[in-house]
């Protein structure tokens, strides 16, 4: 920096972009901040962060740069301020190693040498107990032995290991126009997707800086799966003809070369940055579900004697769909399994506290007010791990709407849901049912009409029109409440809820006969059925009409 400041400062940006931050997503790991001639990540493991720390010194040391950097390790507990940054003893320890590691090398404590001594095929040379700045006890530290960087790089860098979640790598889609200026269109499309694909926290997106390091080659789907460590790749082509363009996409497993899912848009080229949007929305919006879908069809094939916290949590999804009470208690159990092996996991204690909800206003509930209790002490337990997850604020604002009535707070949850993840159809979804139980119809309405954009195939979906039918109830819009509710039949025909909307609206039609015939259905889905036990079940303050409605179908009070 004394010899040439911006020279400096120039190379160590270039190395953060075009090294730093690769490396860090093929190893899961997550970039906090930069120190002008220093950074600051987190990874899931000290494995992982050993590996990213070997990487980059090796490839420093092949020459590639003239720079040379310090790496300290460290494993222990953190505090996350609200800006992100992380604070405390665990951080300033790994700060200290660093600063006293040699140039070139890595400096780990015990606690991480604890981890990864034997699970890597290299040399430690034990450096003693250090006094450090700042720190209280001496930290006995240990340095990966010089010449170990090279042999080890070779095996680590060629395949990085796949997540414990789905992963996921958006590949520069191919300009088919010869035109220069679709290049960067294509270019942001590309970014605007692996942005929107990012706010899903279940999946990991490879960072775009290695997924460009494709860009203008030819390329083999399984060889890109390998190098970048994710299980699917999604890769696209533009082309440009008579003032609209066209752009195809296709959602390949990487690990197989099996299609996933393919489509192509074709839209007017007038505002460019909102057509950019536009396709990202569309494109997300339809591979986001069959992700999951296809995840969750793979957790269940696993075998089940050891499987992660999140296979136990996928598994928990594919039962949690089913909507049964069978099915309602699988999903507790298998989602407490997840709550065992990671304490730390939000969204499962959201998913436990939604399925005591879905016992008490379904009325599967043997002990309503233990459920009760279970799901409001479980939507605390949510928001205390993370209230910063889409899909955790989702749950539990539908959760409190049914179990609490809180209007003002759920409302609150449901929008900082759809801000965060504005193309999550659990949060539009979620949304939607929390503004109905408020009594605010017309913009339920709204909410569930985006969840439906979101998500056409969702397992859920029944649910979202059931909720736009009731709310059209309210608004005495019945015509539009039977055409959601029918298409919420087609869905699922054993959902109850489906029918009550139904009943209600023929009736307030005056169509007796269609009124009764849907009534009838619904005490075959649910024989003991009647209108006052429903209500008690909570969240019905807000739906007179539909009362009204189930009233004059002549279902039992």
């Amino acid at each position: 920096m004394e010899r040439a400041e911006e020279a400096t400062y120039a190379e160590f940006e270039r190395l953060k972009r075009e090294l730093i931050e690769p490396s860090l997503s093929r190893h899961q790991g997550r970039l906090i901040k930069t120190t002008g001639d220093g950074a600051l990540a987190e990874f899931a493991s000290p494995l992982a962060a050993t590996r990213c720390a070997v990487e980059i010194q090796d490839h420093l040391a092949s020459g590639s740069s003239s720079l040379r950097l310090r790496v300290g390790l460290n494993l222990g507990d953190v505090i996350v301020g609200q800006d992100g940054d992380l604070y405390g003893d665990g951080i300033n320890i790994a700060v200290r190693l660093e600063g006293i590691a040699d140039p070139g090398g890595i400096l780990m404590s015990e606690k991480v040498y604890g981890e990864v001594e034997g699970k890597l095929d290299a040399g430690f040379e034990d450096r003693g107990e250090q006094q450090l700045k700042n720190i209280a006890k001496p930290v006995r530290a240990y340095a990966v032995r010089a010449g170990a960087h090279s042999a080890l790089t070779a095996r680590i860098s060629a395949a990085p290991p796949l997540p414990d979640k789905p992963s996921i790598a958006v590949l520069p889609f191919e300009n088919m126009s010869g035109d220069p200026e679709q290049e960067y269109f294509a270019d942001g499309m590309v970014e605007e997707i692996t942005t929107a694909l990012s706010r899903f926290k279940w999946l990991f997106v490879t960072a775009r800086n290695s997924s460009f390091t494709f860009k203008g080659r030819a390329v083999d789907i399984k060889e890109v799966g390998r190098r970048l460590g994710v299980r699917y790749v999604l890769e696209g082509s533009v082309r440009k003809a008579s003032g609209k363009v066209r752009i195809t996409g296709q959602l390949i497993d990487a690990l197989t070369g099996a299609h996933i899912w393919a489509d192509r848009f074709e839209r007017d080229l007038t505002d460019v940055f909102a057509l950019q949007d536009e396709v990202a929305v569309a494109v997300v919006s339809a591979i986001q579900p069959k992700l999951l879908q296809t995840e969750i069809a793979l957790a269940t094939r696993r075998r089940p004697e050891n499987p992660t916290a999140y296979d136990f949590f996928l598994r928990a999804m594919s039962q949690f769909y089913l909507t049964t009470r069978e099915g309602l208690a699988e999903a507790i159990g298998l989602a407490h399994r997840a709550l065992e092996l990671d304490p730390r996991f939000g969204f499962a204690a959201a998913l436990v506290g939604a399925c005591h909800m879905r016992n008490v206003i379904w009325g599967y509930a043997i002990d309503p007010e233990f459920e009760r209790k279970e799901a409001v002490r479980l939507l605390h337990l949510a928001l205390s791990i993370d209230d910063g997850d889409p899909d955790t604020l989702a749950w539990v604002s539908i959760t409190s709407a049914f179990m609490v009535g809180d209007g003002e707070s759920e409302i609150e949850m449901a929008d900082r849901a759809v801000a965060l993840n504005p193309n999550s159809f659990n949060a539009w979804n979620c949304r939607g049912w929390v503004l109905k139980v408020a009594g605010l119809p017309e913009e339920a309405v709204r909410s569930f009409e985006r969840a439906i954009r979101m998500s056409p195939v969702d397992p859920l979906l029944h649910r979202s029109f059931v909720g736009m039918g009731s709310a059209f109830i309210e608004l005495c819009r019945f015509d539009e409440a039977i055409a959601a509710g029918k298409k919420a039949v087609r869905q699922n025909p054993s959902a109850a809820s489906a029918y009550r909307c139904l009943a209600s609206a023929f009736a307030h039609l005056g169509r007796d006969a269609e009124a009764r015939e849907a009534a009838a259905h619904l005490l075959e889905t649910d024989p003991a059925f009647t209108i006052s036990a429903w209500i008690a079940r909570g969240g019905q303050s807000n739906s007179k009409l539909l009362i009204e409605g189930l009233r004059k179908a002549g279902l039992p009070e």
